[in-house]
């Protein structure tokens, strides 16, 4: 009589850790995916970050012209900054720029905004520098 009970347990134990099976690669996919994402979004802001850092170079050696590489929301940049502008959209695809210029005595405060969207839909990531310039003594 307990023979015939325990008929069947096997397979239930096999189903079972089928589904247990099943739900810890279903986690680990949705690991990697979260993992190809957040490298992709790292990547874009290193790619901002070296963007930025290529302008305030330009613009230290050209510093009492570093009003004409300000750049508004939605405007189209000066000839001086328009290389520096394409390269970027290059690299960081449908980026939005924006590059504020504010003199000062002694030294120029400069603030350059990158956005981007990586996929439709999604969240805006944005990479925002300040710096100080000011001319060499």
């Amino acid at each position: 009589m307990i023979a015939r009970r325990q008929q069947g347990m096997a397979l239930i134990e096999s189903i079972v850790a089928a589904v247990l099976l099943a739900v810890g690669l279903l986690g680990a996919i949705g690991l990697q995916a979260r993992s190809t994402s957040a490298l992709a979004d790292a990547g874009m802001r290193a790619e901002a970050t070296i963007a930025a850092d290529k302008l305030l170079g330009m613009m230290a050696v050209d510093l009492p012209n570093a009003g004409a590489y300000a750049l508004a929301a939605g405007a189209t940049p000066t000839a001086r900054l328009q290389p520096w502008y394409d390269e970027t959209r290059g690299r960081i695809p449908n980026a939005q720029i924006v590059v504020a210029v504010t003199p000062a005595t002694g030294r120029t405060r400069v603030e350059i905004t990158i956005a981007w969207t990586r996929k439709t839909g999604a969240a805006q990531n944005a990479h925002r520098v300040v710096s100080y310039l000011s001319a060499a003594t």
